[in-house]
C-alpha cells in the first residue's frame, strides 16, 4: 500500500465544496423515495369552470367509454393481450368513477375567453369553486391555475389574477389546500422566472403562508427557452420550480413548422424534450409533455375512436420517451389517457418484478449480479412509478 502521498484529500482541494454542490443540485433519491406524480394535467378555461367541472368531466368520459369501448374492443382496438386489456378496462372504468382528474389547472391564458374587465370576477369565482370542492372532498390531488405570460408585456395582470385567486381560496378555506401549483407560460427570458419567483415570495408573506409553499411550473414553448435551461436553474429559483411542461403548439410555431406538422411526435418536439431532460435530470423538477388539441369530430363511434387511437399513439410516444405526464383538454382524453398509461405499466410489470427479484436472489447467493446496478435501479424505479400510477402504493 502506498503511503507517500499522505492525506489524499490534500491533493484534491475544493472536493468537499464540489460534493456539497453536487448533492444540493442533484439530490440522491432511491426508487423507494420517489413521490407521486400525476399522469396528466387537465386544463379548463376559467370562464367555463365551476365546482362541478371535475365531476362532469368524469361522467362524460364514463359515458363515452360505456358507449364506444367494450372490454373486448379494448384488446382488439388498442392491440393488447386480452388479459391485460381486461385489467386495463376495469381499472380505467373504476378510475373515471372515483378520480377522473389527478391534476387540475384553471386557465387564464390561451384557453381563457374572458375580457380583462371580467378577469377579476372570474378569479374570485374560481376561488369560490375551489374552496367548495375542497370542502366537499372533490378537489384533485394537484390543482392550481395558469396565469398570463410576462412575455405579453403586462405582468401586473398575471400577478393581480394570482393574488385575487389565492386570497379568495385562503379566505374561504381557511388555509391553502395541499397540492397547489401555478403554471407560468411562454417563458422567453430567464429573468421572468426569477421575477415571478419573487412575486410568489411576496404573496406568501402577504397571505401568511410558509416559506416556499407557493411553487410553480414553467412552460417550455419556444426555441429561445431552450437556450437558458440548465441544472442550475432550479437552484437559482430557491426550490420554487416544481416542473417544466412542454407546450407543443407554441413550440412548433416558434420552429416555423407548417400547421399540419404541429404535432407532439414531431422530431423537433423530441429534441426539445431531450434538452429539457438533460437540463433537469436529477434535480427533482418534474417533466410533463403537452397535449392533443382535438376533440371528437362528432359523437359517433368512428369519430370518438379515431380520436382515442391518435391520442393513445401520442401518449405511448411520450411514455417511451420517459415523459410520464401530459395535458388533457377534453373529457374524451381521459379515456385514452388512462388506457395508454395503465397498459404501459401493466404490460411490463410482472417482467420487471421478476428481474428485480432475480437480481436480489443472485446477489444474496453469489455476491454478484448479471445485470448492471444502474439498470436494476431503473427497473425498480419503473416498478415504483407503476405502483404510484396504478394506485398500488
Amino acid at each position: 500500500m502506498r503511503v507517500t502521498l499522505g492525506d489524499p484529500l490534500a491533493l484534491i482541494p475544493g472536493f468537499e465544496q464540489a460534493h456539497r454542490e453536487q448533492t444540493a443540485t442533484y439530490p440522491p433519491v432511491s426508487p423507494e423515495e420517489m413521490g407521486w406524480q400525476p399522469v396528466h394535467t387537465v386544463y379548463v378555461p376559467a370562464d367555463r369552470f365551476d365546482a362541478g367541472t371535475v365531476a362532469a368531466w368524469g361522467e362524460a368520459a364514463l359515458d363515452l367509454m360505456r358507449r364506444h369501448l367494450s372490454r373486448k374492443d379494448t384488446a382488439r382496438f388498442f392491440e393488447m393481450h386480452e388479459q391485460t386489456a381486461r385489467a386495463v378496462h376495469e381499472r380505467v372504468t373504476a378510475k373515471l368513477a372515483a378520480e377522473p382528474v389527478e391534476d387540475l389547472r384553471i386557465d387564464f391564458e390561451d384557453g381563457y375567453g374572458g375580457s380583462p374587465a371580467e378577469e377579476d370576477g372570474h378569479a374570485v369565482r374560481a376561488a369560490e369553486a375551489v374552496a367548495a370542492m375542497h370542502a366537499g372532498g372533490t378537489l384533485p390531488r394537484r390543482w392550481g391555475l395558469r396565469v398570463k405570460s410576462f412575455a405579453d408585456g403586462d405582468p401586473a395582470r398575471s400577478v393581480r389574477t394570482l393574488d385575487a385567486f389565492l386570497t379568495g381560496v385562503v379566505e374561504r378555506a381557511g388555509h391553502l389546500p395541499r397540492g397547489f401549483v401555478v403554471t407560468f407560460p411562454k417563458v422567453l427570458m430567464r429573468d421572468y422566472l426569477e421575477q415571478f419567483a419573487a412575486c410568489l415570495a411576496a404573496l406568501e408573506k402577504g397571505l401568511g403562508l410558509g416559506e416556499g409553499e407557493l411553487r410553480f411550473e414553467m412552460q417550455v414553448e419556444a426555441v429561445q427557452t431552450l437556450r437558458f435551461l440548465d441544472a442550475g436553474l432550479a437552484a437559482a429559483l430557491g426550490g420554487r420550480l416544481a416542473a417544466a411542461h412542454f407546450g407543443v403548439f407554441d413550440y412548433t410555431a416558434s420552429c416555423s413548422l407548417p400547421p399540419h406538422e404541429q404535432r407532439l411526435d414531431h422530431p423537433a418536439c423530441d429534441h426539445a424534450r431531450q434538452v429539457m431532460r438533460a437540463a433537469f435530470a436529477g434535480t427533482g423538477v418534474e417533466l410533463s409533455d403537452g397535449s392533443l388539441a382535438a376533440a371528437p369530430a362528432s359523437d359517433d363511434r368512428y369519430a370518438v375512436r379515431n380520436l382515442w387511437w391518435r391520442h393513445v399513439s401520442l401518449i405511448r410516444h411520450s411514455l417511451a420517451d420517459g415523459f410520464y405526464q401530459g395535458w388533457d383538454m377534453h373529457p374524451a382524453h381521459l379515456v385514452s389517457r388512462y388506457v395508454a398509461v395503465y397498459h404501459f405499466h401493466l404490460s411490463r410489470y410482472d417482467e420487471y418484478l421478476g428481474r428485480v427479484r432475480a437480481w436480489e436472489e443472485r446477489r444474496a447467493a453469489e455476491g454478484g449480479t448479471l445485470e448492471e446496478p444502474a439498470t436494476i435501479r431503473t427497473v425498480a424505479a419503473a416498478l415504483r412509478r407503476a405502483d404510484l400510477a396504478l394506485g398500488n402504493a
